[in-house]
């Protein structure tokens, strides 16, 4: 099979390579995905690069988490009805060696989701990450409740995106943050009932003033180093902050501020989601592609010989949407 794969980590031009490798055989309980769409995730750049706490840990990898295909060959234990069933794929890369940038993947059935009709291959790429960590981002800890005030930071980013849509599903009134028009644009056609560009409007007073000064229930936020010192402001009493991610490692918290406006903090990273709740969100995000609720933005697509391409592209994080390499 033709594969995209790095054996050393660094920039994407210098590490990422396109060659032959064998045919994955799916060991009992697996499946081989025939792959149509590989979704790429700041997260693939990052252990591509090796920052955070990616490391080289396999001597050589296949990129990509997230991935949609179609079943062609299945293991021992696993129904020969599979075969031609198309899915999507979640986990591919985590704690494994191979992942989706390649023409075939083999990985525990349970791991490749039956794809609704509705949704195509590109589309189907950019779940396994993005949605599923909107969807836990909207639900945990109770879930947002109908007429409740919800932040969503980065409502034209991949999960933002998703965020808002779920959100406004539920009832919820959606304030979100961009950068720029272009994407104020895109987060509105998401549903979001105020837009605020973060880099011409005082974001704090903007949110208290939507709110009547009492603040959001719930903010679901991309960048906690990056918007902690002011969240506390922006959160209702008994107010939750679902944190998914974060440009730094380490964030200062005040502590006076938390406590006196009772806030919670929520912590996750979707790639560990519990067996029961990933069996939640998964059923819920297949729902809610058949009923056809989900926009997707695809924005830019790559061939697998221009993968470093599509690496350098999430690594600038200008695009608006998610970024695909289709294989033939």
């Amino acid at each position: 099979m033709r594969a995209a794969f790095y054996e050393k980590l660094g920039p994407a031009s210098d590490v990422l390579q396109v060659g032959a490798l064998p045919d994955p055989v799916p060991a009992a309980g697996e499946v081989r995905v025939k792959i149509m769409a590989s979704g790429v995730n700041p997260s693939d750049v990052k252990m591509r690069l090796g920052t955070g706490s990616a490391t080289n840990e396999f001597p050589r990898i296949i990129p990509h988490s997230d991935g949609a295909g179609i079943i062609e060959a299945v293991g021992e234990g696993v129904p020969p009805a599979r075969i031609g069933e198309r899915v999507w794929i979640w986990n591919a890369r985590w704690k494994r060696a191979f992942g989706t940038a390649a023409e075939f993947v083999t990985l525990p059935a349970h791991q490749a989701v039956p794809l609704p009709d509705n949704t195509d291959f590109k589309a189907g790429a950019c779940l396994g990450i993005p949605a599923l960590t909107a969807w836990q981002a909207v639900e945990t800890d109770g879930g947002i409740e109908a007429g409740q005030w919800v932040l969503v930071a980065g409502g034209a980013g991949a999960v933002g995106h998703y965020a808002v849509q779920m959100a406004k599903a539920k009832g919820a009134r959606v304030i979100t943050t961009v950068s720029g028009a272009e994407k104020a644009a895109h987060a509105r056609r998401a549903g979001a009932d105020l837009v605020i560009d973060r880099r011409a409007e005082d974001v704090v007073a903007a949110v208290r003033s939507a709110t009547g000064g009492a603040g959001v229930a719930r903010v679901i936020e991309v960048d906690f180093a990056g918007n902690i010192a002011w969240l506390p402001q922006v959160v209702a009493d008994y107010g939750l902050i679902v944190i998914y991610g974060s440009s730094q490692r380490e964030a200062p918290v005040s502590f006076g501020a938390s406590i006196l406006g009772n806030i919670g903090y929520r912590f996750f990273i979707v790639y560990n989601q519990p067996v029961a709740l990933r069996a939640r969100a998964i059923a819920a995000l297949n729902a809610q592609l058949q009923a056809g609720k989900l926009q997707h933005t695809i924005a830019a697509t790559y061939t697998l010989d221009q993968i470093a391409a599509a690496h350098e592209t999430v690594e600038a994080g200008r695009q608006i949407g998610n970024v695909v390499v289709t294989l033939p």
